[in-house]
């Protein structure tokens, strides 16, 4: 049976698990620096996949789909989670919608995906939204859930997740609800994963998954109880405009409830250009056609509402797709490039 470049790479990891191999190399998204290649030791897979398997009750002979780049770690633990758990896993191409691809009939308990897969799902096929609530839980990842996202899943049934976590961590070591009554603004980690903060107020993470090493990141949280954060940024995405710091995360979120509230669903980000008179002026990019003169003021307008001068975007630009990086996140360095 002839196999194509990523059925064989896929297959070679299924291969090297079942043979033993205990060290596995595995390419960083550049969460905590640089990316970068890195070893991950067998125990430590095993280590994060027997918590997943814990926090989201699955059982042997449970049914998962596999439908994130097995070449990354978000879709490769979920590989070695079939292997651990003795699940039932279908593997299909990371595609926009990953239901498009598999037999109508097929029932599911549990996915992981990035947070565009479960929008495209929603958009293109409401009808699968039945096969979605029939699984135990939908885990999203690699990219941040955008508040229409968040809006549209308010309707599912299916416990959706968003995870926090990294290469270097091993996939999720904290997870928040997203809907239903049991959903958080903050997320949640086990006991056995320590939590803490540097002198910027950047969060630490300790545990099995680390090898007991201390892995510090870049991004910014509010530590809380039982266990808990709430994240507030990227510590690298803090503007100097003007000499008023600006932090990137918080004017995405108001552009995403603005063009919410305006009916527009399309994915943008926020970033900055260099400039003389401020050192850095504010820029949002979003992806499609251009807004009107009178939809970008109807859009200003919204944001002055929750946003200081300062904090609004003194410029939008538009691009017909946005650039992703391999493992789905939006490329923000390159996509201002071709401004």
């Amino acid at each position: 049976m002839p196999l194509d470049g990523y059925e064989a790479k896929t297959l070679e990891f299924c291969k090297n698990w079942l043979q033993g191999v205990q060290e596995y190399p595995v390419q960083t998204s550049g969460s905590t620096g640089a990316p970068k290649l890195i070893e991950l030791s067998r125990d430590r897979m095993e280590a994060s996949a027997q918590r997943t398997l814990r926090i989201f009750d699955l059982q042997p002979e449970d049914k998962v789909l596999v439908c994130m780049n097995t070449e990354y770690i978000a879709g490769m633990m979920m590989l070695v989670r079939g292997f651990v758990g003795k699940l039932h896993v279908t593997i299909i191409e990371p595609i926009g919608n990953p239901l498009a691809s598999v037999d109508p009939e097929a029932e599911f308990d549990f996915v992981a995906m990035v947070p565009l897969q479960l929008q495209t799902i929603l958009e293109q096929t409401p009808d699968k939204v039945s096969k979605l609530n029939q699984m135990k839980a939908i885990l999203l990842g690699g990219a941040p859930v955008g508040k229409a996202l968040e809006m549209a899943v308010q309707v599912l049934k299916v416990p959706v997740f968003q995870s926090y976590g990294m290469t270097e961590t091993v996939s999720h070591i904290a997870v928040r609800r997203l809907n239903g009554h049991e959903k958080t603004d903050y997320y949640t980690a086990p006991p056995e994963v320590f939590l803490g903060t540097d002198r910027r107020g950047c969060l630490t993470i300790s545990a099995d998954v680390t090898g007991g090493d201390t892995i510090v990141t870049n991004d910014l949280v509010e530590l809380l109880e039982n266990n808990s954060f709430r994240w507030l940024g990227r510590a690298d995405h803090t503007v100097n405009s003007g000499g008023v710091k600006v932090q990137l995360e918080k004017v995405e979120s108001a552009l995403g409830e603005a063009l919410a509230d305006m009916g527009i669903s399309r994915r943008f980000f926020a970033a900055a250009l260099p400039d003389e008179a401020l050192g850095e002026r504010l820029i949002a990019v979003l992806e499609g056609s251009p807004l009107t003169d009178v939809e970008e003021t109807n859009l200003k307008g919204k944001l002055s509402k929750s946003l200081s001068k300062y904090e609004i975007p003194k410029q939008f630009g538009y691009l017909p797709r946005l650039p992703e990086t391999a493992t789905g996140k939006l490329d923000r360095r390159n996509g201002i490039t071709m401004i």
